[in-house]
């Protein structure tokens, strides 16, 4: 694998930490709030989930 490649991954496992910590869970983790009728949290890390693995698939189809 590249450095290149292998940067790219490191560096959505920190986007990972940091989105998936626990000040950014708190924003997010409000009862009265939704988005498209999915409370708000629910959205939220489905999204970054969604993300990271849409990332991580253009990073690794370029090596592979």
């Amino acid at each position: 694998m590249k450095k290149r490649h292998e940067q790219k991954l490191i560096l959505l496992s920190l986007f990972l930490w940091i989105a998936l910590n626990v000040p950014f869970i708190y924003i997010f983790n409000q009862t009265d709030s939704s988005v498209f009728g999915f409370p708000s949290l629910y959205f939220y890390l489905f999204v970054v989930w969604f993300i990271s693995i849409l990332f991580s698939y253009i990073v690794l189809k370029k090596y592979f």
